[in-house]
C-alpha cells in the first residue's frame, strides 16, 4: 500500500493546538472526510498527509509559518465602511466575509472600526504561529 495520495478521499480524526490552546479536536467526535487535493484543508497541512497509510498515527509540531503561512502585512485592507452590509455592527475581532466573483468565500477579521473605514485582516487566525497537528488516518479510498 502507497498511502495517502492527491486525489483520494481519507477519513480520519485530528487535533489542532495552539501555544497551549485546542483549536479543534475530533478525536471524541464523528471523523470528518475529503478528498486530498481539492483544497479543502490548508495546503501545509494536506502536504503533511502524503504517504500516510490507513491506520496510522502521526504529530507533527510546526514552527510559526509552517503550518498556515506566515503573516503578511499586506493581508491588512482599509475598506470603506459602504463595502459591508447595511445596518451590520462593525466591531473589533469580529469575523467578516466577502464572496469573491469566482464564487470563492474571503474571510477576515475586523481590527478597527472608524466611522468611514474599517481595518479587516485577511491573514489565516493562526498564520505566523506555532502549531500541533495530530491526525489519524482511518480509512482511504483511492482515487
Amino acid at each position: 500500500m502507497s498511502g495517502l495520495r492527491i486525489g483520494d478521499r481519507a477519513t480520519l480524526h485530528y487535533r489542532l493546538e495552539c501555544s497551549g490552546r485546542m483549536i479543534v479536536d475530533t478525536f471524541d467526535a464523528a471523523p470528518e472526510t475529503f478528498t486530498l487535493g481539492m483544497g479543502e484543508i490548508d495546503p501545509h497541512l494536506e502536504a503533511l498527509l502524503l504517504g500516510i497509510e490507513a491506520g496510522v498515527r502521526r504529530v507533527f509540531d510546526l514552527g510559526p509559518g509552517e503550518a498556515f503561512g506566515l503573516r503578511d502585512e499586506e493581508l491588512l485592507q482599509r475598506m470603506p465602511v459602504d463595502d459591508f452590509e447595511s445596518g451590520r455592527i462593525l466591531v473589533p475581532n469580529a469575523g467578516v466575509q466577502f464572496e469573491l466573483p469566482n464564487g470563492q468565500t474571503l474571510n477576515g477579521t475586523i481590527i478597527e472600526a472608524g466611522p468611514e473605514t474599517v481595518l479587516v485582516d485577511f491573514n489565516h487566525p493562526l498564520a505566523g504561529l506555532p502549531v500541533r497537528f495530530e491526525v489519524q488516518i482511518l480509512a482511504i479510498e483511492p482515487a
